[in-house]
């Protein structure tokens, strides 16, 4: 699912109760996580729910440096905050990677201000985890 499309089918949804359910269902559609990749070092720090974010370098379609994103949580409505964040950075450069501001992407769909602040804050640790492996296989 690109990001435009989520965009474009939140525009059609009026009601926060179906947007929650829509990012459920995004969030349902997500390939299922290896179970050997729930280890420590995949955990993300600062989520009151269990998640998992694993990341290898990979080229993009144009043989950019790039990366692969697969992630999963124990909570529904934080796996399909996941699939909206693996929307806005999948088959992006590192270079694009870092310079996306998700939490601009995210008041845009109007998701920041319908957070509950520990949910805000998993999405953080969430962001920041992957910004901080775009960094480490850009060399930086």
């Amino acid at each position: 699912m690109t990001l435009d499309a989520i965009k474009s089918d939140f525009a059609l949804l009026d009601d926060w109760e179906d947007r929650y359910r829509y990012v459920i269902e995004l969030g349902r559609a997500l390939p299922p996580f290896p179970e050997q990749l729930r280890t420590d070092a995949n955990k993300v720090r600062g989520c009151v729910s269990q998640v998992w974010l694993a990341t290898e370098p990979a080229p993009t379609a144009d043989g950019e440096p790039g990366m692969s994103l697969e992630g999963t949580s124990d909570a529904m409505i934080v796996q399909g905050l996941i699939a909206v964040l693996f929307s806005m950075y999948a088959g992006k450069s590192l270079s694009q990677i870092l310079a996306i501001d998700a939490h601009a992407v995210f008041g845009e769909l109007g998701l920041k201000e319908h957070l509950t602040p520990q949910r805000s804050n998993g999405l953080a640790s969430m962001v920041e985890r992957i910004r901080v492996d775009a960094r480490r296989f850009a060399g930086g």
